[in-house]
């Protein structure tokens, strides 16, 4: 029998429709007390957000900006948990996923890791599961934080807590290396309402486990529909050294004169887009920030197949997305897709790291991702994709390594062809730039399922 209909009011709200959120907390936790914490989890989940909660709170937010210009207090709450947890709370892991069974760590050097650089919190997972909770402000996500904890108490123990923030004014919405980030969301058949970019909706599947499009569909627990793989990443970015970086390439990617403009294209070619999020397939040479405010156009483009003139195959969102650009279906494309809700951390930029070249303050990414099979989402985009120096195949020069989150386990510098004009064939050899310190694999449930079978003492093994 077919499954009812996505109900938005079970799914949880950073899948869909995502936190609007300027700062967010995580809390890595182990479980101290299955039993215990299974009885407390019952009263923890009216503070749970919904995917159709968020989407009332967004129209709230427009309300609310229209009528003062301010922010809004709110805080959203959404809960998940490792393989390790699901399995100290009773529920067998057969849920048919290799990389969540066996847990981030055991897949660091596959990543292109340095195990060595990770905290020791993620190195040994003694996590069960993590807290995440969202909103407009400190204040708002601290007292929310308070409450879901004292709801828990001494049933868990925290393991490790991390606080991201979006950047300051006109940076809001800009990651670290200082490019507009969120842009290509996929759209998910009958839950987006429109795609703006053309660029067409997504199987459910992809997106939520158990619907048309996940890989294994037939075969997964009935406990597992409509829930979500939730990959989470430290991500160290050495902006400094990307600086420098960026600078030194802009001095060889022939432009008749190097400076600013010639600084602003490199950074344009490694990325894929411009500052602004305009892409460079669609504006080449300069930057459009119109371009890069419609969403009707800032997505809909194509790569020539066998030219990286325009922008290099190995550019960030060329990886990430192909876009026609290999010998496949665009279906095959799209079930690797998958859906970030990131957020930014730590301070700008000083004026002495910038002199010195050097990151001195940790800053980067806490990366978040949604997917209903880890080995066709973020796991294979990472390996397969960004690390595969070979990807996109059949190309005249060989494309290299994504040269912002590509990595090579045991080497700190990745090689990419294409970034000069005039010349695909020209190597550049870049030092890494961003640095795991750690993460893990959850599974973020159904929030009937939360109630029903996870928070349910008793025999939860379906």
């Amino acid at each position: 029998m077919a499954a009812a209909a996505i109900d938005l009011r079970n799914i949880q709200g950073d899948i869909f429709p995502g936190f609007p959120k300027k700062t967010e907390t995580f809390v890595f936790f182990e479980i101290e007390h299955a039993n215990d914490f299974r009885t407390h989890l019952i009263n923890l989940v009216p503070c749970i957000a919904s995917a159709a909660d968020v989407n009332r709170a967004r129209d709230d937010i427009d309300k609310h900006k229209k009528k003062s210009g301010g922010l809004l207090p709110l805080a959203f709450l959404n809960i998940a948990f490792s393989s390790r947890g699901l399995k100290k709370l009773g529920i067998n892991d057969n849920i048919q996923d290799a990389d969540f069974t066996n847990g981030q760590f055991a897949d660091a050097a596959n990543l292109g890791d340095n195990a060595s650089e990770w905290l020791d919190e993620f190195r040994g997972s003694s996590i069960d599961g993590v807290i995440q909770v969202a909103g407009d402000s400190v204040p708002s996500v601290d007292l929310y934080l308070l409450k879901a904890l004292m709801i828990l108490g001494n049933t868990i123990r925290k393991v490790i807590e991390i606080s991201g923030h979006v950047r300051p004014g006109k940076e809001d919405g800009h990651e670290h290396f200082g490019f507009l980030d969120g842009i290509s969301n996929p759209v998910v058949e009958d839950i987006d309402k429109t795609d703006l970019a053309g660029q067409g909706f997504i199987q459910q599947g992809v997106i939520f486990l158990g619907r048309a499009g996940d890989p294994a569909q037939t075969t997964r627990p009935s406990w597992a529909l409509d829930g979500s793989f939730l990959a989470f990443r430290w991500l160290n970015q050495l902006v400094p050294e990307f600086n420098l970086g960026v600078t030194a390439a802009s001095t060889q990617i022939n432009v008749p004169a190097p400076g600013p403009l010639a600084v602003g294209l490199a950074g344009a070619r490694l990325v894929g887009r411009w500052a602004s999020g305009a892409p460079i397939q669609l504006s080449p040479l300069t930057d459009d920030p119109a371009l890069a405010a419609d969403p009707k156009r800032n997505n809909k483009f194509f790569f020539d197949d066998l030219s990286q003139e325009i922008c290099p195959f190995a550019a960030h969102i060329r990886k990430m997305n192909p876009r026609g650009d290999v010998v496949v279906t665009p279906a095959a494309i799209a079930k690797h897709r998958i859906i970030r809700r990131g957020i930014q951390f730590g301070p700008e930029v000083t004026p002495a790291e910038q002199a010195a070249g050097k990151t001195l303050k940790e800053r980067g990414l806490l990366f978040v991702s949604y997917q209903s099979q880890l080995a066709s989402g973020f796991s294979f985009l990472q390996k397969s994709w960004a690390d595969n120096a070979g990807f996109p195949p059949a190309k005249p020069q060989t494309p290299g390594i994504d040269p912002i989150i590509g990595q090579i386990a045991g080497s700190t510098t990745r090689d990419m062809s294409g970034l000069a004009l005039g010349d695909a064939t020209k190597e550049f050899t870049f030092n890494k730039w961003i640095v795991s310190k750690g993460g893990e694999y959850f599974f973020s449930p159904s929030i009937s399922v939360i109630k029903n079978v996870i928070a349910k003492p008793g025999d939860a093994d379906l």
